[in-house]
């Protein structure tokens, strides 16, 4: 893993081989539904295990067969995980085959095609979310504009920590998201070239819900 910190916050890219090797398959044109979905999975288990590196721990007195012991386990409540609709969703099922006892939350967002600006549609959290770390999870981030968003309206619900996660960045989106919320660390698998005048990441691996979800 390897970090690029700026004056307005810090990006993570996660250059694991088997990482890379599956975000290489379903980078191509020709890759399956099923196969793209299933490889989102697999990445977002992955990149799951490099983002919950830094959880608080604390000691349990626990029961061995052979003995007590005081043992390490997780400290406070559940972590939340906030799927940014729809596409957030194929990252989500990766990360709960890693952490299944976590909560989640989904933010409704889709981006109005002239402004490139976030519209918000759905809104739905855990309770006790000041008590709680939360990572929020979308394949793509491109202009930015719907991360920031969804971090301001996870923010208002004053969590412990917030960090981003997603497959493919665009050096815009980047940016965008640490002039807004410089605290918010984002993990991501690469960061591509740029946009596209349609504001699609290039060489990035087209529309993550189209072809997640076989609706392109």
């Amino acid at each position: 893993m390897s970090e690029q910190a700026t004056a307005a916050g810090k990006t993570f890219v996660i250059k694991h081989p088997l990482i890379q090797h599956k975000l290489t398959i379903m980078r191509k044109k020709d890759t399956s539904t099923g196969k793209f979905r299933r490889l989102a999975g697999e990445i977002a288990m992955l990149l799951a295990y490099e983002v919950t590196r830094d959880m608080p721990m604390t000691l349990a007195e626990i029961e061995t067969p052979l003995a007590k012991m005081q043992a390490p386990v997780l400290k406070g409540k559940e972590l939340v995980l906030v799927s940014i609709l729809r596409a957030g969703n194929g990252i989500l099922d990766g990360m709960l085959r890693l952490i299944p006892s976590a909560h989640i939350g989904h933010i409704g967002l889709y981006r109005e095609p002239k402004t490139q600006v976030a519209v918000e549609y759905y809104f739905k959290m855990p309770p006790n979310m000041p008590e709680r770390d939360t990572i929020i999870v979308d394949p793509m981030l491109a202009t930015g504009h719907s991360a920031v968003a969804a971090i301001s309206r996870v923010k208002e619900q004053n969590p412990r920590s917030i960090k981003y996660v997603c497959l493919l960045a665009a050096p815009e989106g980047v940016q965008f998201v640490h002039e807004h919320h410089p605290d918010v660390p984002i993990y991501t698998a690469a960061i591509d070239q740029g946009l596209n005048e349609k504001a699609y990441i290039i060489p990035g691996l087209g529309d993550a819900g189209d072809r997640m979800f076989g609706t392109l």
